[in-house]
């Protein structure tokens, strides 16, 4: 006799949605979903006034006519590029820019170099001299006004106290420009310095105890070991500082006005004169372009080099 056992098998089955439940977004879409507010916010604030400034560029367009823009073609670029007075602003800017650039990268690579010898301090001196560089250009731009009157300035005073004359510094030629790179330098050496000391401070310790024991001097320690560590941060910073520089507005604006005439009228501020007193901003936009295409040339090439050399 024999007896069979009926085992019930039991089927997977699917069920449905609820009619009213929601879809469950994948993991594309989620990241989608979260993205996009920033990057229509950054398309819509940084892609698409760079794109209608080229637009305009092109044009005879005016903010202050009530007419239609007129396309010209390259009437803008070829006027700015033969005009000796673009020249002019470019040769002060390069001059700014330099001057600015390479005192703070002295500057600012010393003072790091005789932070990172002390031992007691260190947290304290850093803060101090990081002060300047929180600071509001404008705020730094009226302070240093104050402090570079000609009859009033608290610089003029020192000067007469030890027996020298009064200083025109903001409105002479000769010295215009040249206050206008100390200011610039008392408040972004503080930057070199910061990325200086850090990289100071990466330096791995074994590599000196090996000289002290070779017996190599101070000059040769810093030679071939401290600089050669240090120096790719340094070309880092010099590359953010020049950029920065390059479109230096609010120190003009505040200190000089590009005044003695046109002696510390740098290109960024002559694009506001063009754009907002002359109203061609037509002109002003084509300014613009060609300035961000120098800014992207000249940093590709540095970057260029900044590959060789961690390549080398």
């Amino acid at each position: 006799m024999t007896t069979t056992t009926d085992r019930p098998v039991q089927e997977a089955s699917q069920t449905p949605p609820a009619p009213g439940g929601s879809p469950r977004l994948s993991d594309r879409g989620l990241a989608v979903a979260f993205i996009s507010p920033a990057l229509l916010l950054l398309l819509g604030m940084s892609v698409f006034p760079l794109l209608w400034a080229l637009y305009l560029s092109f044009t005879d367009y005016s903010a202050t006519r009530d007419v239609p823009a007129n396309f010209i073609g390259l009437r803008n670029y070829t006027d700015i590029l033969t005009s000796d007075q673009v020249r002019i602003r470019a040769l002060t800017t390069l001059i700014y820019v330099v001057g600015a650039v390479t005192l703070q990268t002295v500057l600012g690579f010393a003072i790091a170099y005789l932070i990172s010898r002390r031992t007691k301090g260190r947290g304290a001196l850093t803060t101090l001299f990081l002060v300047p560089m929180m600071l509001s250009p404008v705020v730094v731009g009226l302070f240093w006004k104050f402090m570079l009157d000609a009859q009033f300035g608290v610089i003029n005073s020192m000067l007469g106290s030890l027996g020298f004359g009064q200083v025109e510094w903001l409105t002479r030629q000769r010295t215009a420009l040249f206050s206008l790179i100390v200011v610039d330098t008392w408040q972004w050496t503080p930057f070199i310095m910061l990325i200086a000391l850090a990289g100071l401070t990466a330096v791995p310790n074994y590599l000196y105890e090996a000289a002290s024991i070779d017996r190599a001097s101070e000059w040769f320690r810093f030679r071939h070991i401290t600089l050669p560590m240090v120096w790719p941060l340094l070309l880092i910073a010099v590359m953010f500082r020049a950029i920065e520089a390059f479109r230096l507005f609010d120190l003009v604006y505040i200190l000089t006005s590009g005044g003695p005439g046109v002696s510390t009228e740098t290109l960024s501020f002559h694009v506001y004169k063009v754009a907002f007193l002359g109203f061609n901003t037509g002109t002003a936009s084509a300014y613009g372009i060609l300035m961000v295409l120098v800014v992207i040339v000249l940093a590709q090439f540095y970057l260029r080099y900044l590959n060789k050399l961690k390549e080398g």
